[in-house]
């Protein structure tokens, strides 16, 4: 939103403007191109940073009681300025940092050792735009802001002055002392009014309560870590406004605080996950002869969507399992059942649902899903999953048409009458089943040549242009929407498309939780990097996260090397961490405490190797919906994606980057190519497959030097450029 708030500013608006005419210089320092005052006015301690294309002032310390003495302090490595505030609360620490680099980055920090145990009420946002005259104002747009308590960010576009971008990034895994010292949540602290932007302190732990716990004396707690990295130029369009932000998140990423990373035994998490599937009397049903899972542990009725899905990804996983399964035959002879020949189209539910179920209503997504995962089936040699697809596709065509690829939430599949037309905002429907759509599409133009499925794509693809950072609706058809752009762009070589899929990419990362929460039950599991499944929803789901995982395969395979740097460091990291976190979906790895006992779902049984559907990042127990069978593929998913046999060796191979090469020059080595980010890491893992292990081995990268491994837990570990081509000798 354009906003010019002169005639609207708070108090603390106010006083900045008096602080930064009359205030006290206490220090000055130039960096990438920016010029900072150190200036302590009557209750802040203020920078004011200014370029040939920005000004804005960050509040560095807020003195709270009173007056504070400002002193300047000897400067320690990589700082650019220190200062030590003594007021009546005790000494604040304050320290900015410049992190060179092709995007400079500010970071600031705060930290208050307290004389007395104190309760914080209020303190103001720190973030204030300048105009011209160096006051508070200017003009410009508020493109995204934190939403509940994913990233703590806030994405900018200056127009006056300006142009430039500006992306402001408050590190809230630096907070965790804080939060658990207060026993308060960092839900939506960072966002604001145009111009007063950027953190707020959460500082009531309860509603209605005005104060929060006190903070402890003595103990240093850092009350702020903010990050500041900014693009000079005009965004032209909303590609390009998408690309400011993926490079703006990419120079701040790294800066992050972020959890280790760890393997997890993804193909034996798959074994017991296929095993409890075909044992576990609660996960499946028996309909018109045929076997059915259950969306839930003892709940719901069989859909077509957790149907085909399972089987897709058991399908995929079996050549790792070494043999078909019974139990997948017996899932996949069933989903014909789903299908109506009178409407052509692939049903939700089965025709016996019964009155619990609307059989005619439908959301967007649900339509779609299943062909998806039919059509990569046929893609993989499977003609019966090949043939439904084609009876069922030009029905799921005529329904895109129809709503000009602007899909509502729920629909009667027979009449296309719109039972809920948008979301919570009454202004978006299901805003990137369009995407999911066009990969389907894209699918379908594998399986057959014919154009016309292209010409879908496209237009799919255009009717998402000008949603900007509401794209998002559900994570993995997010995820599935920036494949679809830039498979288009692959198989067109219209650029366009490829840019397009920035937009779908700024989207879904907005979406995630960029740091490690303790709050509550969340410091038994892991949600660094975790997207929310829906755009406003409280929790992360496994489903939406190993859907995504394998969209942004998809992409990655497809985005070639002008790839933008900052999207593939962003998506290999997302899909790095993806791999530890979602371990923490299976109820087995939490204490009975951390997991609801009456979901709204079915029944959670701990020894399942079913996943709960919900770790939320604010530490409520896990498994509140229920306990997802179709949240399950995620185990077959990760196994084979990750996990890779090599033949006639005496290992098995993990790496958390993609492996999209591989070669065989003799039977005793392999090459492998990685198709991660030049920026990262990837951790590269030889697992025994005999008793006697491994002989020895040696890994050379392809310019020549050779990595060494470190043993543990009788594997062999090595860490390599997650791009990096190798060669394994044994």
């Amino acid at each position: 939103m354009l906003a010019n708030r002169e005639l609207n500013l708070s108090p603390i608006a106010l006083s900045l403007a008096e602080d930064l005419r009359d205030g006290r210089d206490v220090g000055r320092a130039e960096f990438g191109g920016h010029a900072i005052e150190a200036i302590a006015g009557r209750e802040h301690l203020w920078l004011r940073v200014r370029g040939p294309t920005h000004a804005y002032a960050l509040r560095a310390c807020s003195f709270m009681a009173g007056r504070g003495k400002v002193k300047r302090r000897r400067l320690r490595r990589g700082e650019t300025m220190r200062f030590a505030v003594e007021s009546l609360v005790g000494q604040q620490d304050v320290v900015l940092r410049g992190h060179e680099g092709a995007t400079p980055v500010l970071e600031l920090t705060c930290t208050v050792t307290p004389a007395q145990a104190i309760a914080i009420p209020f303190l103001p946002r720190d973030l204030y735009i300048l105009d011209e005259n160096g006051l508070p104002g200017g003009q410009g747009r508020v493109e995204a802001g934190q939403r509940g308590m994913n990233s703590a960010l806030c994405f900018v576009r200056l127009e006056a002055p300006g142009p430039a971008s500006l992306l402001y990034w408050q590190d809230l895994t630096a907070l965790n002392p804080y939060f658990a010292a207060t026993e308060t949540k960092p839900d939506g602290v960072v966002g604001g009014e145009w111009p007063e932007l950027g953190f707020r302190l959460p500082t009531a732990a309860q509603p209605q309560v005005e104060y929060p716990k006190p903070l402890p004396p003595g103990r240093p707690t850092t009350i702020s870590r903010a990050l500041v990295a900014l693009h000079q130029g005009e965004a032209g369009d909303e590609s390009a406004l998408a690309m400011h932000f993926l490079t703006l998140s990419a120079a701040i990423y790294p800066l992050l605080e972020k959890p280790a990373a760890e393997f997890r035994d993804w193909p034996g998490r798959a074994e017991r996950t296929a095993r409890d599937i075909t044992e576990a009397p609660g996960a499946t049903v028996r309909h018109y002869g045929h076997t059915y899972v259950r969306p839930y542990h003892e709940a719901e009725v069989p859909d077509s969507m957790t149907q085909v899905t399972l089987v897709t990804a058991l399908r995929e996983w079996e050549p790792m399992h070494g043999e078909p399964l019974p139990l997948t035959g017996q899932l996949e002879a069933g989903i014909v059942r789903f299908f109506d020949p009178e409407l052509g189209a692939l049903r939700r539910y089965l025709p016996n649902v019964g009155e619990e179920k609307n059989c005619d209503e439908v959301d967007s997504w649900y339509l779609y899903y299943p062909l998806l995962g039919l059509a990569r089936l046929g893609r993989n040699g499977n003609e019966r999953a090949r043939e439904l697809y084609l009876r069922s596709v030009d029905f799921a065509i005529k329904a895109a048409q129809h709503f000009k690829y602007r899909f509502p939430i729920k629909f009667d599949i027979n009449s296309f009458k719109i039972i809920t037309k948008t979301r919570g905002d009454e202004e978006y429907g299901q805003t990137d089943v369009a995407g999911l759509y066009a990969y389907v599409m894209l699918l379908g133009f594998d399986l057959t040549g014919e154009d016309r499925f292209l010409d879908e794509a496209r237009a799919a693809m255009d009717a998402a242009r000008g949603l900007r950072f509401d794209l998002n609706y559900q994570a993995n058809l997010t995820a599935w929407g920036a494949a679809a752009a830039v498979r288009l762009w692959r198989v067109t070589a219209n650029e366009d498309w490829r840019r397009l899929s920035y937009i779908y990419l700024a989207s879904f990362l907005h979406n995630c939780s960029a740091w490690e929460s303790d709050i509550g039950h969340a410091r038994h599991y892991h949600n660094f990097l975790g997207a929310t499944a829906l755009h406003d929803a409280p929790y992360m789901a496994l489903l939406e996260c190993s859907e995504s995982f394998l969209a942004f395969q998809s992409y990655l395979r497809d985005s070639g090397p002008d790839l933008h740097a900052g999207a593939r460091l962003l998506i290999d990291e997302y899909c790095r961490y993806a791999l530890d976190r979602a371990w923490f979906y299976f109820p087995d790895t939490l204490p009975p405490d951390a997991i609801a006992e009456s979901p709204r779902n079915g029944r959670i049984d701990r020894e399942l190797s079913f996943p709960v559907e919900d770790l939320y990042v604010d530490g409520q127990q896990a498994g509140q919906v229920g306990q997802e069978i179709y949240g399950g593929g995620a185990a077959f998913i990760f196994a084979k994606q990750a996990f890779h046999r090599v033949e006639e060796a005496p290992f098995a191979l993990f790496c958390d980057s993609f492996v999209f090469g591989w070669e065989r020059p003799t039977p005793r080595s392999a090459q492998l190519t990685l198709g991660g980010s030049s920026a990262n890491e990837a951790m590269l893992v030889l697992i025994p497959v005999q008793r006697d292990g491994m002989a020895a081995i040696s890994l050379t990268l392809a310019d020549g030097r050779r990595r060494k491994g470190k043993r543990k837990d009788g594997k062999l570990v090595f860490t390599v450029p997650a791009d990096a081509g190798l060669t394994l000798n044994w």
